[in-house]
């Protein structure tokens, strides 16, 4: 379980360490954790390493808030459990914006923050179908709802979503090992995602989303119709 703790405080911080240690440690939850004396601090080492699964955040912290964070880590799409930690109750209302899990009021006894501990892991257990990535010097967990298509070129792969496109040293083959069923490949040069899938002809396939300006079009290889069509109706 990878947890951070964002907190301008550093006895409040060496607190909340000790408490999530404790709750691993009786939960059998291994926890790796990183504490933070700012947002500016979490998002320079988020732009490196996104993997975040439980953030304990402090609201009111100076330069950038605790709630403008948790805005910017919510536009990356990210499924990181959230638990604001405040002196004031009236920033309460702000974490429904972010979908906060909870809010905690200091000082932060362990019997409060045990169990919401507890509440992110199970959330977490529920985790959908993902893939994790190194681009650009930056390691990144997609999930797959957010994958439209892959497309090859040489010893190189682009991975396009909704918002950018990743650019990975992976051959398209063993990039499609590591997905689910829910993902077919068309052509040697493509794999598309069956949820985006909204047309199948014998020469393309078309796909659509909210997120693109226009639906997309991409070849599909002399044999592969019926095959895609099965699989497509399986899925639906």
């Amino acid at each position: 379980m990878y947890i951070s703790i964002c907190d301008d405080e550093p006895q409040e911080t060496e607190y909340l360490s000790t408490l999530v240690s404790e709750w691993g440690r009786l939960y059998g939850y291994p926890c790796e954790i990183k504490t933070f004396p700012s947002a500016e601090a979490f998002l320079f080492s988020y732009a490196e390493n996104r993997i975040c699964d439980i953030l304990l955040l402090d609201v009111e912290m100076s330069g950038i808030s605790g709630v403008e964070l948790a805005k910017r880590i919510r536009e990356d799409k990210s499924r990181t459990e959230i638990i604001f930690i405040t002196s004031h109750t009236e920033f309460i209302g702000e974490g429904y914006e972010v979908d906060a899990l909870h809010y905690l009021v200091k000082p932060v006894a362990g019997d409060r923050l045990m169990p919401v501990l507890s509440k992110a892991a199970g959330r977490l257990s529920v985790e959908p179908p993902s893939v994790v990535i190194t681009c650009e010097h930056e390691t990144i967990k997609l999930y797959e709802a957010d994958i439209l298509y892959v497309e090859s070129f040489l010893h190189y792969i682009s991975i396009h979503t909704g918002k950018r496109k990743y650019r990975i040293k992976e051959n398209i083959s063993s990039f499609a090992a590591r997905l689910s069923p829910d993902f077919f490949r068309i052509h040697r040069s493509y794999l598309v995602s069956l949820k985006y899938v909204t047309r199948i002809s014998r020469t393309f396939v078309t796909l659509e989303d909210s997120s693109m300006k226009e639906a997309i079009e991409l070849p599909l290889a002399r044999g592969k119709y019926d095959e895609i069509n099965r699989a497509f109706i399986s899925r639906n």
